[in-house]
């Protein structure tokens, strides 16, 4: 029995090294990263010059977005936008097109976070003169067409201009609602000024 135990005594001894050994390193070393790259920032798709587009019903386009890069992320399902361009084409009413330095999209497409001299431009249609809207951070939510910031604004319509801080804008209803402070210098536009008295009368 004694020579048994001589016998292995080496044996166990490794044995018991080897789980100390993997306690220790469990302990030191910090969690593992997945095989699948859920633990790390790192993109799984690089796009460059990228176009999505979006339908109606009827064949016809309901929005297109475009960008320099696209970039997606599978740890947190994230998409950054480089030189993002969004247009609502919309053939009952003027084109509604956005545009920033940065974008993020979230929820499969649902929020897209615009960031960087955003601007965010209708097109002249009719007696409407084009509309213009300059911020630095816009939330747009491309299926209800709504857009939304509580950063300082600045809007042009013709030769008129208006500034807020905080804006909320429903392309489906056309209302554009300025939040906050508020300042504005409206100019009647010339198809709706008093015709002047010709001179001499």
């Amino acid at each position: 029995m004694s020579d048994r135990l001589v016998t292995w005594a080496p044996v166990a001894l490794l044995l018991l090294l080897a789980v100390l050994t993997w306690w220790l390193d469990s302990k030191v070393q910090g969690p593992a990263y997945q095989v699948d790259g859920g633990s790390r920032h790192d993109p799984d798709v690089y796009v460059e010059g990228f176009a999505a587009t979006r339908m109606n019903p009827d064949g016809s386009k309901r929005y297109e977005l475009r960008g320099r890069r696209l970039v997606h992320y599978p740890d947190d399902n994230s998409t950054e936008l480089v030189a993002p361009r969004l247009v609502y084409l919309d053939y009952s009413e003027a084109a509604v097109t956005v545009k920033a330095d940065m974008a993020q999209i979230a929820r499969g497409g649902d929020d897209v976070y615009f960031s960087g001299n955003v601007q965010v431009v209708r097109s002249a249609s009719g007696t409407s003169p084009e509309l213009g809207v300059l911020t630095t951070y816009l939330h747009v939510m491309p299926e209800k067409e709504l857009a939304r910031t509580d950063e300082v604004v600045t809007i042009t319509e013709g030769n008129s201009t208006a500034s807020s801080v905080g804006l909320e804008f429903n392309n489906k209803t056309r209302q554009l609602e300025l939040l906050s402070q508020v300042r504005a210098r409206y100019e009647t536009p010339r198809s709706l000024r008093p015709a002047s008295p010709r001179a001499g009368r």
